[in-house]
């Protein structure tokens, strides 16, 4: 999770051409956006799965900063709904779903998996072929952006599996996880590309083990190594299926949340942070030992604090992620950055 989130309203801004924080662009680069993911990405996908255990942001206090209402309206983060057909073709669609992972095993159940995401743009393109023609879908898709962020609720669930059968993972366990993690996310972009998606911005895994829902867990509310060394090694394996593609006509942009949080957390006054270990909204120590509702606590000043609640970060948070992965330092997107991929 992390600073995924950070791919929320500003990228959709930039790319798309709206006007999102005072940044107007000089004119619209992709005419679409299709977004597959979690939590970071869902614009309230989550509110229309029956299930008591589905995560949903459907509650006070998300939807605080929300712009006229201040409602919660089920997004986790700030991407615009895009149901109807007619959006589907001039703006795109987000798929994205809390709780989701790269295997359909992961929280199964109580989330759109990622496999049925892309299923989801199986059936968006044939209802939108059958009211313009493939020949303008196909154009359509080929220069659209496809923004995927997915893999840290697949690692939260294999810490919890070896915790649960009380045992730490061996080297072996590790290997065959994040081969499945790769194998699976490898399929995801194939099927993609099979569709008509050229244009793929992937956000990756950040230190998972340093959200205030797993320091809480510390005596000390030290981050946890071991997840955090899970994440690289899942990203450092995306980084290479990636480069190793051959899919033609395929660009791509790995936004590397992983190393800009780390560069955040490392020195977090240098970016207006006051606290990189609290949850701004919650409950007990670090603000992580009850969920962000009603009766939780808030904090003062949103903008101080890095993570909105024990997992998600603030929208101040997302926005200086958005902004590095669009055109920020080389250091956080390989091989090219977003703008550049929208152009490309």
């Amino acid at each position: 999770m992390g600073f995924e989130l950070a791919m929320k309203a500003l990228v959709v801004s930039l790319v798309l051409g709206t006007v999102v924080a005072g940044v107007r662009p000089a004119k619209t680069m992709v005419p679409a956006m299709y977004v597959f993911g979690d939590s970071t990405l869902d614009v309230g996908n989550n509110n229309h799965l029956p299930g008591k255990n589905v995560p949903r942001a459907d509650k006070p206090y998300y939807g605080i900063n929300l712009p006229g209402s201040g409602k919660p309206t089920g997004r986790f983060s700030k991407w615009l709904q895009r149901r109807r057909l007619r959006r589907a073709i001039s703006r795109g669609v987000s798929y994205a779903s809390a709780g989701a992972g790269i295997l359909d095993s992961t929280n199964a159940g109580n989330n759109i998996p990622l496999s049925q995401q892309v299923r989801y743009l199986e059936e968006t393109k044939a209802a939108m072929e059958a009211k313009v023609g493939s020949h303008v879908v196909g154009d359509l898709l080929s220069k659209s952006f496809f923004l995927l962020g997915v893999g840290s609720n697949d690692l939260f669930a294999f810490s919890t599996a070896m915790a649960r059968q009380n045992r730490t993972a061996t080297q072996a366990d590790v290997t065959a996880f994040i081969s499945s993690l790769v194998s699976n996310y490898s399929a995801t972009i194939t099927a993609l590309h099979k569709l008509g998606a050229r244009k793929f911005g992937i956000i990756n895994v950040g230190p998972v083990g340093c959200v205030p829902r797993v320091r809480v867990l510390s005596p000390t509310g030290n981050c946890s190594d071991g997840l955090n060394q899970l994440a690289g090694g899942f990203d450092g394996a995306l980084k290479t299926m990636l480069a190793n593609n051959k899919l033609p006509g395929m660009n791509y942009s790995i936004a590397d949340s992983y190393n800009l949080t780390q560069v955040t957390l490392g020195d977090p006054m240098a970016a207006g942070f006051s606290t990189s270990d609290s949850a701004c909204c919650g409950t007990g120590r670090l603000g992580a030992q009850g969920d962000c509702g009603p009766t939780a606590s808030l904090c003062a000043n949103r903008d101080r604090y890095i993570f909105w609640d024990s997992i998600h970060t603030t929208q101040r948070a997302a926005k200086i992620g958005a902004k590095a992965f669009y055109d920020g330092p080389t250091s956080f997107t390989t091989p090219i950055n977003f703008k550049q991929l929208a152009h490309n």
